[in-house]
């Protein structure tokens, strides 16, 4: 088996014999309408897509086609457009984002004209006129284009993969500019609204007779408005939400298909289908899906390091997909975006907003006021950071954090956001694998009450309970590397606050699987004041009789909770605590121990 990691080349996999999840089929689906715009988060196949259906409607390519096609879905009925294109490809990911507006305008410029001059030599015994290129004005190229191609019996069809690439790049990076750089781009007479215009304008003359524009989110679209409004959105059509992305029943065909390679028995293809459902899946597009989907990137950077070795790779989150931290930066930013990201880490892990907005523009992305909990929700589905989970009672949708692998971005974006000092997390990551390394608690708590309680004494942070105390836990001991993470993980229809289990390729090393339940007794519950609570010693913070109380909660819940895991997994080395913070300002903790031959708990430790 070869899967092919990094290759958006259609033909190339399909001469090659790789790996390929037949799309073909979506063809006639795609075919009704003319001006389509197709987003999808970046590393999820939209370039393969983009170069599947080249190769389909290529007019040069017409011999290939039971090459390249017979054995896939469309041979079966292949559609009258078949091989009856000249095809025009955009590519707006190779165009440079730095340097002055005017340097952005000549760099996409020169990659207008460098495809034209790519088509004019591909096509060239097609019986086109000389096309003239102005090395300064692309416009004038494309012009040129259409006048010549009007003399031919084939149209055009237009592929613009990535068209706010770079536009996206200007908005979001770091250059101070960025407001009046992006605007100056996409407003009025900028260079892409410009574009856009005479894509538009090409339609009318029946030469650009089809265009298929993909994209990450909608913002540029949004904002260059009349210079291209004929542009049909199919991103939340149901009919296209797994036309990028792997389904299940691909996923586990693979899978077992690898195992069969490696000679790995049933229970095997099951362990590593679980796996990849845990890390990868979660992916929804549209409000009407009927199946989530998986990242086709992850989902190939597994495949190949399963197949090649016959175990799982180390870091399930490929790097290539770890700069959408970037999105999750931007976010944080922001005064309620703080607030968002530490409520998506809570025990649901969910915001409902009533729907998601397929236009916004940059005004309401730059503009404080704008920024509501809707747009911020919107913008990470569109990037992928958030996905659809459901509908509500109420009819609005719930989005949520996809997976394992997407969650530790969160947990690293949160913890840098709490403590921006780069000594400071290095400590509280040194504390917390002191917990699952040797069984070490206290240097954890203690860190949090020195550290962590000072930051959620700031009115930014709304919530004081359990949950918060639990997050600042979380964000230091999250470890996708050696762990299972599950924060609420659901044991006999009831929910653990923090479970650590151990991947079940990492049992080899000597660390442990840890359970944790968190209590929040508030200082009015407790009768104190916030200076009374700082000046107390253990032993007298043990004394407070709601202290005492919610200990014994959460020792006779990791007790339950710790009994269930052991009879699910096999070969525990489970630690289990019970933590409880009186406001905050300290935190008591003990361990709840079992005794092997009664089959009970035999007490607990405390510091």
């Amino acid at each position: 088996m070869k899967f092919p990691y990094g290759i958006s080349d259609f033909r190339e996999i399909v001469t090659h014999q790789y790996f390929y999840c037949d799309r073909t089929d979506r063809i006639p689906l795609l075919e009704r309408g003319k001006y389509l715009l197709f987003l999808r988060p970046r590393r999820f196949g939209k370039s393969l897509l983009l170069s599947m259906l080249a190769n389909y409607y290529d007019v040069a390519k017409k011999d290939e086609f039971e090459n390249l096609f017979g054995h896939l879905a469309v041979a079966e009925n292949p559609t009258p457009n078949r091989n009856r294109y000249f095809v025009l490809e955009w590519d707006f990911s190779c165009v440079d984002p730095t340097g002055s507006v005017q340097e952005i305008k000549r760099a996409l410029h020169n990659h207008i004209n460098g495809c034209i001059e790519g088509f004019a030599m591909y096509y060239r015994g097609f019986g086109i006129p000389d096309i003239r290129i102005d090395p300064e004005d692309a416009l004038y190229s494309i012009q040129s284009l259409i006048a010549a191609v009007r003399t031919t019996e084939h149209p055009i069809y237009l592929l613009i993969d990535e068209y706010d690439n770079f536009a996206n790049e200007v908005l979001v990076g770091a250059r101070r500019d960025k407001k009046s750089a992006y605007e100056a781009l996409v407003f009025e007479e900028g260079p892409l609204r410009t574009l856009f215009k005479a894509v538009k304008s090409s339609t009318g003359a029946s030469v650009f007779d089809r265009i298929f524009i993909t994209g990450v989110s909608p913002v540029v679209m949004s904002d260059i408005t009349s210079g291209y409004n004929i542009g049909e959105n199919i991103y939340l059509d149901p009919d296209f939400n797994d036309l990028c992305g792997f389904t299940e029943t691909e996923i586990t065909n693979t899978i077992r298909a690898i195992a069969e390679t490696c000679e790995l028995n049933p229970p095997a293809v099951e362990e590593a289908v679980g796996m990849m459902r845990t890390y990868y899946n979660g992916y929804a597009f549209a409000r009407d899906a009927s199946a989530f989907i998986y990242n086709p990137t992850l989902a190939i950077y597994f495949f190949k390091s399963f197949h090649r070795f016959c175990k799982y790779p180390r870091q399930m989150l490929d790097a290539n997909l770890s700069t959408d931290e970037a999105k999750l930066e931007y976010i944080a930013r922001m005064i309620r975006g703080r607030q968002m990201l530490l409520d998506l880490v809570r025990e649901d892990r969910t915001v409902e907003i009533p729907e998601i907005s397929d236009r916004f523009g940059i005004r309401k992305m730059l503009s404080e006021g704008g920024r509501d909990v809707a747009f911020m929700a919107a913008f990470l589905y569109y990037f992928g950071i958030l996905t659809l989970k459901g509908e509500t009672p109420e009819g609005k949708l719930s989005l949520g954090i996809p997976n394992l692998v997407v969650q530790r971005l969160y947990a690293e974006q949160i913890r840098e956001m709490l403590l921006p000092e780069p000594v400071d997390r290095d400590e509280g990551v040194s504390a917390a694998e002191r917990l699952y390394t040797r069984g070490e608690m206290r240097p954890l708590c203690d860190f949090v009450q020195a550290r962590f309680f000072k930051v959620f004494h700031n009115p930014d942070y709304r919530w004081a309970n359990e949950l918060t105390l639990k997050t600042a836990f979380l964000t230091l001991l999250y470890n996708d590397i050696l762990y299972i993470m599950d924060s609420d993980a659901e044991i006999d229809r009831r929910y653990a606050d923090l479970t650590m289990i151990i991947r079940p390729d990492m049992r080899r090393f000597k660390i442990f699987d840890i359970l944790i339940e968190f209590k929040f007794v508030g200082l009015k519950d407790a009768g104190i004041s916030g200076a009374q609570a700082r000046d107390l010693d253990t032993e007298a913070l043990r004394r407070i009789p709601r202290m005492q109380a919610e200990m014994a909660n959460a020792l006779a819940q990791v007790t339950s909770y710790g009994d269930a895991l052991e009879r699910r997994h096999d070969d525990l080395r489970l630690r289990r605590y019970g933590v409880v913070s009186l406001g905050f300002e300290k935190i008591w903790w003990a361990e709840q121990t079992i005794d092997r031959a009664k089959g009970r708990p035999d007490g607990s430790r405390h510091p």
